[in-house]
């Protein structure tokens, strides 16, 4: 029997984004998509859902005043924009809090936890084959160096020379910016700026302005601002 899954979110872009991944997993099955909290409420009084992923601010009830408002309700994963709502959320006892825009891998993580906490279900979400392995291959220093898309922090441009910050070191390597935007592939990896390509899962935070990535606060170009505030599940008409 798959594991039933209900996303709740206002923004259509984030509820497609989860409803795609759900979709990659053969345990799971999507029972509804729904833009507000009092339509979930509704909801969840006619069918039995296994996890719940709930937004935080929608018009009306929020997601929180949802949760509290349900007698009994379903293994809850927050997903938001919003970092300061975490201790909050698992003050509530849910089972993960997902950082938007959210990675297929954290999703992953996240879908792996609910199920350690049902250990009699034998449970285990596997990615697909070579997402963990895939790497990225440059050549500089007269030697190619292998860097692990996953530990890829961001990179920027600065004449015809490319330097990539990964978690352990930077590589500077002869490539233009586009033809380093092929081979990181979309959506995991987003340009930001004419001289900029950012990992969206190593995003902390970000404004209409810039991204935060760990210290490193990077700019987003005037040019790509929409297209990025989109990409982020943000609404670039009132960011």
């Amino acid at each position: 029997m798959k594991t039933r899954c209900m996303v709740v979110d206002d923004e259509p872009l984030a509820r497609e984004v989860l409803a795609a991944h759900i979709a990659k997993v053969e345990t799971l099955e999507l029972t509804a998509a729904l833009d507000t909290a009092e339509r979930a409420f509704s909801a969840l009084q006619r069918q039995d859902v296994d996890i719940l992923f709930l937004d935080i601010e929608m018009p009306g009830m929020s997601g929180l005043g949802l949760l509290r408002a349900l007698r009994h309700p379903p293994s809850v994963v927050i997903t938001t924009a919003h970092r300061n709502y975490a201790v909050e959320g698992f003050e509530l006892d849910v089972v993960d809090f997902l950082l938007k825009p959210i990675p297929f891998d954290r999703f992953l993580r996240a879908v792996q936890k609910y199920y350690d906490q049902r250990p009699a279900q034998q449970t285990v979400i596997e990615a697909p084959p070579g997402l963990e392995e895939a790497s990225l291959s440059l050549r500089a220093d007269r030697k190619v160096h292998k860097l692990p898309l996953r530990d890829i922090l961001y990179a920027e441009s600065a004449g015809d020379y490319v330097t990539v910050h990964a978690t352990d070191r930077s590589i500077t390597a002869r490539i233009s910016m586009s033809a380093l935007e092929q081979l990181l592939p979309a959506p995991r990896f987003l340009r930001i700026h004419r001289s900029l390509i950012v990992s969206v899962e190593r995003i902390d935070a970000f404004t209409s302005n810039s991204v935060e990535i760990g210290r490193h606060e990077l700019t987003i170009g005037r040019n790509y601002r929409h297209a990025v505030l989109l990409a982020l599940n943000a609404d670039p008409r009132t960011t």
